[in-house]
């Protein structure tokens, strides 16, 4: 694939407030001539998420079905039984249609999108600025069952450890020096 246009890659640890970043991002997106991945899943849809807007809701079975079938750029079974991926033919609709591609990922998935962008990617690990403050977030949020929310904070260290290896790490303890530390990066590294 070789398309011209770069490729965003923002990923973090479970209430880092990463798609609260890339919300702000989203906010530039004609400044930034950016459109958003919208990644596939098959976690149960949460209210007010749009399928298609939000996430690509499928079953297990039509996930599995694409994995078979090559479509995804990148997949994982982040938690037991619930996956999320990145479809090929998405991907290759917005970087033929001329624009940079924001992604909104978890952090294997970022790892394997730098892979197979190479140079063209830049990829950002947003950072809480502890667990502790990361679980008040999750909890705060609302959104997950208490298992759930036992999964995804019993991943934390891990995604830490591996966001590491990632382009930058940006840590996200006042959302406003966040928010323009992210725009700078992504703004500097598309030359605008």
């Amino acid at each position: 694939m070789s398309h011209a246009n770069k490729v965003i890659i923002i990923s973090g640890a479970s209430g880092s407030g990463k798609t609260t970043l890339v919300n702000h991002l989203l906010t530039y997106q004609i400044e930034l001539n950016l459109d958003f991945s919208v990644s596939a899943c098959t976690r149960k849809k949460r209210q007010l998420e749009t399928s298609g807007k939000h996430y690509v809701f499928l079953s297990k079975e039509e996930f599995k079905n694409k994995i078979a079938l090559n479509e995804f750029l990148e997949w994982e079974e982040v938690y037991s039984g619930c996956f999320y991926g990145t479809l090929k033919a998405s991907t290759n609709k917005i970087l033929d249609a001329g624009q940079n591609i924001l992604f909104d990922v978890d952090v294997k998935g970022a790892h394997k999108i730098k892979d197979y962008f190479k140079s063209q990617a830049i990829s950002i690990f947003i950072q809480p600025p502890s667990i502790a403050i990361a679980k008040a977030r999750l909890i705060n949020r609302g959104t997950d069952s208490g298992q759930e929310l036992n999964m995804r904070l019993s991943k934390i260290k891990h995604e830490i450890e591996l966001g590491q290896k990632m382009d930058y790490q940006l840590l996200n303890g006042e959302l406003d020096v966040a928010q323009k530390e992210i725009y700078n990066l992504v703004k500097n590294f598309l030359h605008l």
